[in-house]
């Protein structure tokens, strides 16, 4: 991938895609191509195949998808398949069809079985039942994986490499209700700090435990990945830090870097999700790329743009 390569960023203003879009373009390349979902409906086959054939993109980042956390899951099941589905079908196929030099797809790390030996290798996918809460957007995103290793199957190329994040957390964050569960626990403690606020109440137990990556690393490992000799690389690739915490040790140092001094609860009657998600990424550490931000300076790092772009 070269400075003046055609890059299409699907998905450029969301957490992954901006965090790639800002290092391709703070690294000097110059021929990115964005639009947003106002002029360009992903899940419109004829309306993906008009732009694939009008720009010609070289390579794709697919950043594009819906997402968000266990209420928007199991509220909204069928949303989450069809939608993530029909993106990932019609981009795929486009750019089969016009010859991209290499494409990334995003799974997720719910793909895996919900009781799953950790660290998760991905020689673990399709051995067990993923969570239930988001079983609808696992099977959707399981799909993605597919499709990218049956094209390189039959085509006889690793062009289209499957990466699968553990929880992705930075600016451009959704800090809506629906949002992940690190952005959503600081817009709690934010609010709870602002209304002074005796206690917050957090849904579950405290107990299960997330691996958190800042999407800075994510962006750099999937630019070095477009450059990378893949021919005998084993897909999908993990992309983790290596290390996890628990959501209660997790609201206690979100709490702490915000300010909010009050009580924390735990409401057990609500569902926690898998006990545990932590992801085995040799495959893409043996590539030369490893994490560089903590999860404490990151943290920090989002509450300070939190506080600058979001906060009310």
């Amino acid at each position: 991938m070269h400075k003046n390569s055609r890059i299409f960023i699907a998905g450029h203003t969301g957490l992954i895609g901006s965090a790639i879009f800002e290092s391709l373009r703070n690294q000097g390349y110059q021929n990115l191509i964005c639009i947003d979902r106002r002029n360009l409906d992903l899940t419109d086959q004829n309306a993906v195949d008009i732009f694939f054939t009008h720009t010609k993109p070289q390579f794709v980042f697919l950043a594009a998808g819906k997402v968000g956390g266990i209420l928007e899951n199991t509220s909204y099941p069928a949303n989450f398949i069809t939608e993530n589905l029909a993106i990932q079908l019609n981009v795929l196929r486009a750019s089969h069809r016009i010859n991209v030099e290499r494409l990334i797809l995003f799974g997720s790390s719910c793909m895996y079985p919900r009781e799953c030996s950790q660290p998760m290798n991905e020689n673990a996918l399709l051995t067990g039942h993923p969570e239930p809460t988001s079983i609808a957007y696992a099977i959707a995103k399981l799909a993605g994986v597919q499709m990218c290793q049956a094209y390189n199957r039959q085509f006889g190329e690793n062009k289209y490499i499957p990466i699968i994040p553990n929880s992705v957390y930075g600016p451009n964050d959704d800090f809506s209700q629906s949002g992940h569960v690190l952005s959503s626990l600081i817009v709690k403690f934010h609010n709870a700090k602002k209304n002074s606020l005796k206690e917050v109440v957090l849904w579950g137990t405290g107990r299960p435990k997330r691996e958190f990556i800042y999407s800075a690393d994510v962006a750099s490992a999937c630019i070095n990945l477009m450059s990378c000799d893949l021919s005998d690389i084993e897909l999908p690739l993990n992309l983790g830090c290596g290390s996890d915490i628990s959501i209660f040790d997790l609201a206690k140092l979100i709490a702490q870097i915000v300010g909010y001094n009050g009580e924390i609860k735990w409401d057990s009657t609500k569902p926690d999700g898998a006990p545990r998600k932590l992801l085995d990424s040799q495959r893409l550490r043996a590539l030369g790329w490893s994490p560089t931000v903590d999860l404490q300076g990151g943290i920090k790092s989002l509450y300070q743009s939190y506080c600058q772009n979001c906060a009310s």
